[in-house]
């Protein structure tokens, strides 16, 4: 029994030494695959990040720059709205002269766009009685030999300034007219003017 005992316990030793062996291979395999799925997992965490930080960056670029163009589109409706009440000032200033410096205007205004010299003036229903005659009179002085120029009888609902009238064809001459038409020329020599302490 002896030798049976002997021949089982070397079994026994091979079999323990060869199970520990499986195991510390085994062990080991675990160990590295742990350690390359720790990797992985380490570098796709990164990539997530990165990605996030990426997109976080893009979206906050997109959110400045949708800001910046709201901020412009604002201040250049403030920039308008600012050019839109000078001329309305320009305009009132035009219709609140002195007496003296209106006619005189009108005056000019008239003899520069008369074309025979024959037209009829009208004014607005408040120009007419205070500056009519005297408009006229001015622009037929300035007209020469050339001005036959006549007040007319009639009306037109006009802020001031006035209209020539020849039968079929007027000018009109009103000073909201002339604002408007100088607006084309003047509001970008204007905007510098109001706008040049901003870039």
């Amino acid at each position: 029994m002896n030798g049976i005992e002997k021949l089982i316990q070397q079994i026994d030793a091979d079999a323990k030494t060869e199970i520990d062996a499986i195991q510390a291979q085994a062990q080991a395999e675990a160990a590295e695959l742990t350690a390359q799925y720790a990797q992985q997992a380490e570098r796709e965490k990164q990539e997530i990040l990165a990605r996030g930080r990426k997109a976080a960056a893009e979206r906050e670029e997109r959110l400045v720059g949708v800001a910046q163009l709201e901020a412009r589109k604002q201040l250049l409706e403030v920039k308008q709205e600012m050019l839109e009440k000078a001329f309305e000032q320009a305009l009132q200033d035009l219709l609140n002269l002195p007496e003296k410096d209106y006619v005189e205007l009108l005056s000019k205004l008239i003899a520069q766009a008369a074309q025979s010299g024959r037209e009829e003036v009208i004014f607005s229903q408040k120009d007419r009685p205070r500056y009519g005659k005297a408009a006229v009179t001015q622009a037929n002085e300035r007209l020469g030999e050339k001005g036959h120029l006549t007040l007319s009888a009639q009306t037109r609902p006009i802020q001031g300034g006035f209209i020539l009238s020849d039968g079929e064809v007027e000018v009109n001459g009103t000073f909201d007219t002339l604002v408007r038409l100088q607006r084309r020329e003047l509001d970008g020599p204007v905007g510098k003017v109001l706008f040049q302490d901003q870039a």
